[in-house]
């Protein structure tokens, strides 16, 4: 630009760092563009400027994103855990976010594994179900490295139906556990009576009804489904009333034509859906997990591809690392807690939920 150019026209102030800066002119009319830039965090700057003199970082995150985009997720079926998750063996138990041992675990993670144990008819109660937590009798594995996601606790046990998510543009599949709803569950690490009653149900009557269903639907197209509900006011995390809703009525003529199951089971699994606005977390979970792995292995990129917790630490992975996980302590939510309850009663942050954020919900 000339110097008389630059003088004849309207001058644009550009600002970098904290936004007061740019408010304050914006305040005062001024035009002016803001760069979006931070100072690196303590003891990073050598890390940024090896990246930044690479000079690659820019197209392999271009390429990272894509690959992103390019996932159109679909609910495919249901399947039974042991059947159809790579990896998955009869004493197999997943769980939310990085690797953790039964000694590290969090009290949600032990009463949800204890639950499980009951469940799967390996243990009589709570005492045998934690003696062989503590002696190793089972492996435990995160969800992620088994191309699932769990909410809360996030354990997956072999006999559990799952939902099967597919890419229907490409290669890729993804699973997660059907959500329990709300109350006394498993994820929480509940294990009473009610919570082993209800699994029980689930493989023997929802997973069985859902996965007949769909083969009277076909797949569910779940990047449409979640654009509508996000339209209609949900956030794809902790607000899934419109997307159960929509998965419902995409649902509801093959559930209705399903004369193979009882009449009485196909009502109990509408009242079930229904009366569970969270049942289409998990499935955007596992959507959302089906194109961070599409994206995961670019070399080079810097876009993050998991955050996950497991109560004890929080973990991320980023593209160019691939299955590396960096970890720290996990952090106790800032949240609103029921009365009588505060920060101090709280476990830290866990699930795989935030698989929601790490892909933009």
């Amino acid at each position: 630009m000339s110097v008389d150019r630059l003088i004849d026209t309207e001058p644009v102030i550009a600002t970098a760092g904290v936004e007061v800066l740019q408010k304050a002119l914006l305040d005062q009319a001024a035009p002016t563009g803001a760069a979006d830039w931070r100072p690196p965090a303590p003891g990073t700057e050598d890390a940024l400027a090896t990246l930044a003199a690479r000079g690659t970082t820019g197209p392999a995150n271009d390429l990272a994103v894509q690959r992103m985009l390019a996932v159109r997720p679909e609910l495919a079926g249901i399947g039974v855990a042991r059947d159809v998750i790579p990896g998955m063996t009869d004493t197999t138990f997943l769980h939310a976010g990085p690797p953790l041992t039964w000694e590290r675990s969090s009290g949600p993670i032990r009463g949800a594994l204890i639950g499980a144990l009951i469940y799967e008819g390996l243990a009589a109660d709570e005492v045998e179900a934690a003696e062989i937590g503590e002696w190793g009798g089972i492996t435990l594995s995160p969800c992620h490295h088994h191309q699932t996601v769990g909410p809360m606790a996030g354990i997956v046990s072999p006999s559990m139906p799952v939902a099967i998510v597919r890419n229907a543009a490409g290669d890729g599949v993804a699973y997660a556990t059907l959500n329990e709803g709300l109350g006394k569950v498993l994820r929480y690490g509940a294990y009473g009576p009610e919570v082993i009653e209800r699994l029980q149900w689930m493989e023997a009557v929802l997973g069985p009804v859902l996965a007949m269903t769909l083969q009277k639907t076909g797949p569910i197209d779940l990047q449409t489904l979640i654009a509508q509900a996000l339209q209609m006011g949900d956030d794809g995390h902790n607000r899934n009333r419109a997307a159960t809703s929509l998965l419902l009525r995409a649902i509801g003529r093959g559930l209705i034509e399903n004369d193979a199951e009882p009449v009485d089971d196909r009502a109990k699994v509408f009242e079930f859906i229904d009366r569970n606005d969270h049942f289409m977390l998990n499935l955007v979970m596992a959507a959302g997990k089906l194109a961070v792995d599409a994206a995961s292995g670019v070399p080079g990129s810097s876009l993050v591809t998991t955050m996950a917790r497991n109560g004890t630490d929080f973990g991320i992975r980023v593209s160019g690392t691939g299955e590396r996980w960096f970890t720290a302590p996990a952090p106790v939510v800032d949240g609103l807690f029921l009365g009588g309850f505060s920060a101090e009663d709280a476990n830290p942050d866990i699930g795989d939920s935030a698989i929601t954020e790490t892909v933009g919900l």
